[in-house]
């Protein structure tokens, strides 16, 4: 198995042209040259640093070493790729063709490296996580990982947990922290439970002992987004113990709903979500007297993911952090 990997490795970097070469113009697919991964990796770093110097300091080599990496990859490509302007560069149309597929060309040999050694821990990890998640959570799990697992690269989307979800579900991310979806998952996916937030009412410091329900009905209601999968729970609750709230702001962003809270617009019912919070601000979290349903965050990867391993060290360490902050 191992060396049919590693040969694998060997067909991909000399298939590159090959995989290439249908982006290029017709003139070019006469040039079926062998193509350096590497120079595929500096052509990559190039469009997103924006500058050949940014991409030599990246790679760790010079700009002129660059410059000829990216002149012979044009050469081997048959079309330019890169339009130089003074000391900045652009992408040239043909090389807008082929960005993607050398992005996904440069993972695939990762991942076959990554496989190819069954010892090591490597290649690249792609994740999705959800605002608060994005900010509280996940960086406690990225320094573990990091630490233990230096050779892994990790690519994070962040977004909303619908469209993350749907993104595990089509292969474009191998797992995500999101919130619970209201929906079964399809039998290709996983769901593991990080964490819980009950329901809280935020309010400011000065109304600390007032009863949540009094506040809800008679305060500035600054409403946690209805149209999203928190925001929803907040309402069942309201309308479950039939508070009717003066609303005043309705938003999805609990890190600006908490500014709002402490400048005095308005209370809030919100789940108690992780640090870090705004700093500075004087608020009060009031435990509601009624029962309600806890959102609920955690992960959901993809089981036919190739990079399993790299997700299941993942899930390891994001236990072992979730384990750490509750002591």
């Amino acid at each position: 198995m191992r060396g049919y990997l590693l040969s694998m490795l060997a067909v991909m970097s000399c298939s590159a042209a090959s995989a290439l070469a249908a982006f290029a113009p017709p003139a070019a697919h006469a040039q079926r040259n062998h193509v350096d991964t590497q120079f595929l990796k500096t052509f990559v770093a190039v469009v997103d640093r924006g500058s050949m110097a940014a991409a030599a300091r990246l790679l760790n080599i010079t700009p002129a070493a660059v410059a000829q990496q990216i002149r012979t990859l044009e050469r081997e490509i048959g079309a330019p790729l890169i339009a130089r302007v003074g000391r900045t560069v652009s992408v040239t149309e043909e090389g807008s063709r082929i960005l993607q597929r050398s992005r996904d060309l440069l993972r695939d040999v990762a991942d076959l490296r990554s496989l190819a050694n069954d010892n090591a821990v490597s290649g690249e990890l792609r994740l999705g996580a959800c605002p608060t998640a994005l900010a509280g959570m996940l960086p406690d799990i990225l320094a573990r990982m990091v630490e233990k697992f230096p050779e892994i690269n990790v690519f994070i989307k962040p977004g909303y947990s619908a469209d993350l979800y749907r993104a595990v579900e089509g292969g474009e991310l191998d797992a995500a922290i999101v919130l619970h979806a209201p929906y079964t998952l399809p039998k290709t996916c996983n769901w593991q439970l990080l964490r819980e937030e009950p329901l809280v009412v935020l309010a400011p410091a000065s109304m600390a002992g007032h009863d949540p329900h009094e506040l809800l009905a008679t305060q500035p209601l600054i409403r946690y987004d209805r149209n999203h999968w928190g925001g929803r729970q907040a309402e069942e609750y309201l309308q479950r113990v039939g508070i009717t709230p003066h609303e005043r702001f309705e938003l999805n962003a609990l890190n600006a709903i908490a500014v709002m809270v402490d400048r005095g617009l308005g209370v809030s019912l919100v789940p108690d979500w992780a640090k870090p919070w705004p700093e500075g601000l004087k608020l009060v979290r009031l435990p509601l007297p009624e029962e309600s349903v806890p959102r609920q965050i955690g992960i959901v990867w993809s089981r036919s993911t190739i990079r399993i391993r790299l997700v299941t060290v993942f899930l390891e360490e994001s236990r072992a952090a979730m384990k750490a902050v509750n002591g």
